[in-house]
């Protein structure tokens, strides 16, 4: 999911009543529900498509969930102690208490995989003891419900305790409906995919998109690679990506190999892979999950110097 998200999530853990446990807690719940995002620095050293393949790795697997806490914990601790030697720690911070700091990062650290998993982008889970992509299929990764809630749950909590109200109710409230919400969603998506009144003969994989805004609805996409088809609702058919003119004959491993890193890292990271023919007659590798014409060159690869083939006949 995106940072303000995350960020919302720790900070609603922190007014759900966490943040009385020591001090620095809401420090360490928000910057800990982004913590795993530091993989993020990859762009620095990464060219093109290259970071599909390294986002959502190993900073979001269990080796993570326990260094990266600890991390946190020791560095806030650290600032306190340094705060006191100097005189400027405000007088009215709790102590601090590094158990309660690292157990705090832990818990928020774990919310990010956990949401992160929500949507159709995939998260490696397990890394670096297994690559192996996993996907919920449930909110689309930019959520404006979720904001909605968790923004306005967060501010009345916040609202309610500066006026000396009971503030932690409605934080844990919004958080039990938060829950409902993304039960809801992942039933909705549970019943498309493989469960269509009209499936796909031959079709090896099954993808229910959630829709930006339009959250309880669903892009229905499946297939296998090189050759997938979305759900056109009205008419109950499976519609082709793209028309056969404008798709090409998958590359062969050698062409690919000849990309290099720019391809293989495209091709680990994705799910729905397809190739296009570019205005020039070469090919461009896509994803079907991001072919929305604002985001789909944002999610491919180019590979000026393979000629597209037409697809043999069917």
């Amino acid at each position: 999911m995106d940072n303000l998200t995350h960020s919302l999530v720790g900070a609603l853990i922190g007014q759900a009543g966490l943040k009385r446990k020591t001090g620095l807690a809401m420090p360490a719940l928000i910057i800990g529900a982004n913590l795993p995002d530091v993989d993020a620095a990859c762009l620095f050293w990464l060219e093109g498509v290259e970071h599909l393949g390294f986002r959502r790795g190993i900073t979001h697997g269990p080796i993570a969930w326990v260094l990266l806490p600890l991390v946190l914990a020791a560095l806030l601790y650290g600032f306190d102690r340094w705060q006191a030697k100097r005189g400027t720690r405000p007088a009215g911070r709790l102590p601090v208490d590094l158990k309660w700091l690292y157990l705090l990062s832990f818990i928020a650290c774990l919310t990010h995989p956990a949401l992160d998993w929500l949507n159709v982008y995939g998260i490696r889970l397990l890394e670096p003891f297994s690559s192996q992509w996993y996907y919920g299929d449930t909110l689309f990764i930019i959520d404006v419900w979720l904001w909605a809630l968790l923004g306005f749950a967060t501010w009345f909590s916040l609202r309610r305790e500066k006026r000396g109200g009971e503030w932690q109710r409605p934080a844990r409230a919004a958080m039990a409906v938060a829950l409902v919400y993304i039960g809801v969603n992942g039933v909705i998506s549970a019943s498309h995919g493989w469960h269509s009144a009209n499936p796909l003969p031959g079709a090896t994989t099954a993808i229910s998109s959630p829709l930006p805004v339009a959250s309880v609805w669903r892009e229905e996409i499946t297939g296998s690679k090189n050759d997938w088809y979305y759900l056109h609702d009205s008419a109950d058919v499976w519609v082709p990506f793209l028309e056969r003119e404008k798709r090409c004959a998958w590359p062969s491993a050698s062409e690919l190999h000849n990309v290099g890193s720019q391809a293989e890292a495209f091709l680990f990271w994705s799910r729905a892979p397809f190739a296009e023919r570019a205005p020039d007659g070469s090919v461009v590798l896509r994803d079907a999950r991001f072919y929305d014409p604002r985001a789909r060159d944002r999610f491919s690869v180019a590979l000026p110097n393979v000629e597209c083939e037409e697809l043999s006949a069917q």
